[in-house]
């Protein structure tokens, strides 16, 4: 992923500040007034924050909340690499010709160490997929119980950083340097044999892995979205990946994990973040694999080919 840089600077029509709160009151204070600053001025918006913050902005908002889109981030965006395809693009895209307002909040303290990376980097590549549409995304940020790191990650993630009321720009704005520092390196647990496929043995692979995830305690809900999304991925491997791949599967904080290794090298930064037009043939397998795991880790590089790691939760 670290193969195409994000631009160094949005264009002059988005918008993407970063809001950093201390408490209750100036988070509703910052995002209130946003959303009324928008609904005054006719604009859509849209609100997608944890349940608990949610809660806060529907009851300050009062009768004005039916007139904004509410989601819980939580479930909407639990897996980072979702947010931008079926949250922020699927609300802008729904009012063509018309600025667009979102608030979306998909860093919060209880992330994981495991899922952190792949928010910075959805943080990073808002930038780049908004470029030049007329879209303003407000991320709030928990400035008392966020690590001080993350905060300086939003600084690098942000042009511009709003703290106690107070819009100033970011000098630490550096998106691709970002992207390409959150590449980072995958592996399985020690100990964890890999399973070799090729076109010849998808069907194998594929069923053999659901299997797998049955038995290490998988949801017979969920098993038919993790074939799902493992046929995805060994398909690309031989279509994309020089013909053949490797699978290994284990559990992991309460999820089964699925990595897919190939040869080959994933140069599209938003790739699996992009909508294919409507008659594209093709170009949807890493979108789908996004919308159906809980998690979607990914290591790029010449000199290793790519890993990605996919996660369902237990």
């Amino acid at each position: 992923m670290s193969t195409v840089s994000a631009p160094s600077a949005p264009s002059a029509s988005f918008d993407h500040p970063a809001l950093f709160y201390r408490d209750e009151r100036e988070y509703l204070t910052g995002t209130v007034a946003f959303v009324r600053d928008g609904l005054a001025a006719g604009d859509p918006v849209a609100v997608a924050v944890p349940a608990a913050n949610l809660a806060l902005i529907r009851a300050e908002l009062g009768t004005q909340a039916g007139q904004v889109r509410l989601l819980d981030m939580e479930r909407a965006g639990r897996n980072p690499g979702r947010i931008i395809p079926r949250v922020l693009r699927a609300f802008a895209d729904s009012h063509p010709g018309r600025r667009a307002r979102i608030i979306g909040e998909p860093i919060w303290p209880a992330r994981t160490a495991t899922e952190y990376p792949a928010c910075a980097q959805h943080e990073a590549l808002i930038n780049l997929a908004f470029e030049g549409r007329d879209v303003t995304i407000l991320c709030p940020y928990d400035a008392t119980r966020l690590p001080e790191r993350i905060l300086a990650d939003a600084h690098a993630t942000h042009p511009t950083v709003i703290r106690s009321g107070t819009r100033e720009a970011s000098a630490e704005y550096a998106p691709e340097s970002l992207i390409a520092r959150y590449n980072e390196f995958l592996h399985a647990p020690a100990g964890v044999e890999a399973t070799a496929y090729d076109r010849a043995t998808l069907t194998a692979v594929r069923q053999y892995a659901t299997r797998w995830a049955a038995e290490l305690g998988l949801a017979e809900s969920r098993l038919d979205d993790f074939e799902l999304a493992v046929a995805e991925l060994t398909t690309n491997s031989v279509v994309h990946g020089g013909g053949l791949g490797w699978l290994r599967l284990w559990t992991e904080d309460g999820h089964v994990v699925c990595e897919v290794h190939d040869a080959g090298l994933l140069a599209d930064p938003l790739a699996g973040r992009s909508l294919p037009a409507r008659d594209q043939r093709g170009g949807r397998g890493l979108l789908l694999v996004n919308v159906v795991s809980d998690l979607v880790r990914t290591y790029s590089a010449p000199d290793h080919g790519t890993t990605t790691h996919i996660h369902f939760r237990l």
